[in-house]
């Protein structure tokens, strides 16, 4: 049986396309219901049955009443055998049955499945957001978004089958016996649901509101004990737990603010409520017993009355909880919304063909950006690196280096000019392609929390053992890799990094990264502080290597220690968004511009980026 139920719904399916959910609540709440459609209104349509089934049980209570009251004892069976026999049957088989489809098609089918594949979609569009959007917000908060929309969106599905949509078929089957019985007895049931719509119009719907600003406190809240727990080196190091403790202390007291907020809304619907049920119940006995009295309805109608008032007063307070539940998880949808259903800034152009990179040559043709501000960081620069040619990219922190790469990675759209490899636009590529052709290496170098052979395979996911194995050699990798165990008692190649590679060291991961790039072999590579990480002996055992994995390949290298790009076919210098200088190194230290005074200025290894004027002077002050 379960698995009968399971099957009707098949969530997951990794070749489903990509799609922006809409951002408005119920083009979202369709774009994720839309596959489900028909299951959902086989499910409403047996749902319904079910809780007619529960009226027909009262029913047959005041009935049963009745004959007991007109007939005795002897003959009693002879008379209404068949009759008691077929309600057996009904709440024996019938009624259970309607009651295990409904259950089984919300809690076997749509429950489960429904909240991993509304995750499942959110999570592959976050994911292909740009850099900057996840540059601009915590992760811990977009996972958040991510993670607590999906059982929002199923909570409201049930709380419409298991709230509105049995206290819609309820009250209908209620209305329609009282009327076939006394249309008096419809008054006080009528002035009950005017009474209970009045509230859910004007109580419920604060709850919405109070519920996403529960929903972003409870984000905000993830996002930063996440922050404090992912950067617990610098807590560590700067000795700042108690500063953390105040941090996460704040989003608490938000947070705590929000839920009774929210806590003192739902109460005052209870009290409410409570006072409305008792007047029905009173009023509707006292007018059943006051129509006994007058002869105008049986004892079997004031059983049947009396049990459907009292059921309906029990479930009126679970109805609302329920339709205070759909409120609450819309404003949940509603609030994650807002992060989950932003168009991506990046984006492939319609029809974008594959990068084909026979050559290597890169053209920056009038490059500009300005990360949205009026100038600044890159204006107007143009740069030609021909096919196999190794550049060195020079300058002061904030000169525009690492931007530049940024921009040829498709990483943010141009604000000017373009950029062409091998005569390609990259804004006219996908950026899967183009991503795919070229292999990067940076400074900061984060490793996904899995074991060293994922992190290695990450460069090129099919490969053979010994392939990974070999880059891992390339990149002076092999030694240490062999010597690790984790707690769990994993070793070597199947030891987990830890969250973003925190159990290695900054130049384990590094080589790691570096082996991922050799065994990635993309035709052009991009080397940003490449060996920063490195100790000098490590790095003289790499530079070999590096050197053999550039051969062949076009390459642009970032570094502020000179003497590892020194090297290099060209060097190119820039100054404010601009190039300033270019050459070899020995024609730039001749030229004894920009370049030149930088490489003065080097001391075992470390480039003094502050300003000509301060620089100057602080060289004179050790000098003395």
């Amino acid at each position: 049986m379960h698995a009968f139920f399971e099957r009707l719904f098949q969530a997951l399916a990794p070749s489903a396309a990509v799609v922006r959910p809409p951002s408005g609540t119920a083009a979202f709440y369709d774009h994720h219901l839309r596959p489900v459609r028909g299951l959902l209104i086989v499910t409403l349509i047996v749902a319904g049955l079910a809780s007619v089934s529960e009226l027909v049980l009262y029913a047959f209570l005041g009935v049963l009443v009745d004959w007991m009251s007109t007939a005795g004892p002897d003959g009693f069976l002879d008379t209404y055998g068949w009759a008691l026999a077929g309600m057996a049957v009904f709440a024996l088989i019938i009624r259970p049955a309607l009651v295990v489809a409904s259950r089984g098609l919300v809690n076997l089918t749509l429950v489960p499945a429904l909240t991993d594949e509304v995750r499942w979609h959110n999570y592959r569009w976050v994911l292909r957001q740009s850099l900057s959007f996840f540059q601009n917000d915590f992760a811990g908060r977009v996972a958040q978004k991510v993670m607590q929309t999906g059982p929002a969106v199923r909570e409201s599905v049930v709380n419409v089958i298991d709230g509105v949509w049995f206290l819609i078929t309820f009250l209908l089957g209620t209305v329609a016996l009282f009327a076939a019985l006394d249309w008096r007895l419809l008054l006080p049931v009528l002035a009950w649901t005017a009474a209970y719509a009045v509230v859910i119009a004007r109580m419920v719907p604060p709850v919405r509101r109070k519920s996403a600003a529960l929903s972003e406190a409870t984000s905000s809240l993830s996002g930063r004990v996440v922050d404090s727990y992912t950067n617990i080196l610098s807590v560590k190091l700067f000795a700042h737990a108690e500063r953390e403790d105040a941090f996460v202390h704040a989003g608490l007291s938000r947070h705590l603010d929000a839920y009774r907020t929210l806590t003192r809304a739902i109460f005052d619907m209870t009290v409410t409520l409570t006072v409305i049920n008792g007047v029905l119940l009173v009023v509707t006995v006292g007018l059943a017993v006051w129509l006994w009295l007058a002869g105008a309805v049986t004892a079997g109608t004031i059983a049947m009355a009396t049990g459907l008032i009292i059921r309906l007063t029990q479930m009126s307070g679970w109805i609302l909880r329920t339709v205070t539940a759909l409120f609450e998880n819309v404003g949940t949808v509603q609030n994650g919304m807002e992060t989950i259903a932003r168009p991506h800034a990046v984006t492939d152009a319609p029809g974008a063909a594959e990068l084909e990179v026979r050559r290597g040559a890169i053209r920056f043709e009038n490059v500009s950006f300005h990360y949205g501000r009026e100038s600044g960081v890159i204006d107007n620069l143009s740069l030609d690196i021909r096919p196999g040619e190794k550049v060195g990219l020079v300058g002061r922190s904030g000169a525009g280096k690492s931007t530049l790469v940024n921009l040829l990675l498709r990483f943010y759209d141009l604000e000017g000019g373009r950029i062409l490899i091998d005569d390609q636009d990259i804004a006219g590529v996908t950026q899967a392609s183009l991503r795919a052709r070229i292999g990067m290496v940076t400074q900061d170098t984060a490793l996904l929390h899995r074991s060293i052979a994922d992190n290695i395979r990450y460069g090129r996911p099919v490969t053979t053992d010994e392939e990974m194995i070999r880059s891992a050699e390339l990149a002076e990798a092999a030694g240490f890799i062999e010597s690790l165990r984790d707690a769990r008692g994993r070793t070597g190649y199947d030891v987990l990094v830890g969250e973003r590679g925190v159990k290695l060291s900054g130049g384990q991961r590094q080589r790691i990264a570096i082996a991922r790039v050799i065994l990635k072999d993309a035709p052009i590579l991009i080397l940003d502080e490449a060996t920063s990480a490195l100790d000098s002996e490590v790095e003289a055992a790499i530079q070999g290597q590096l050197a053999n994995l550039m051969r062949g390949k076009t390459v642009i290298a970032i570094a502020h220690r000179l003497s590892t790009i020194a090297a290099m076919d060209r060097l190119v210098v820039m100054d404010h968004g601009r190039i300033v200088e270019e050459g070899t190194h020995a024609e730039l230290v001749a030229r004894n511009g920009l370049y030149a005074r930088l490489w003065r200025r080097q001391s075992g290894g470390f480039l003094d980026l502050a300003g000509d004027d301060a620089a100057d002077g602080t060289t004179a002050r050790r000098t003395a």
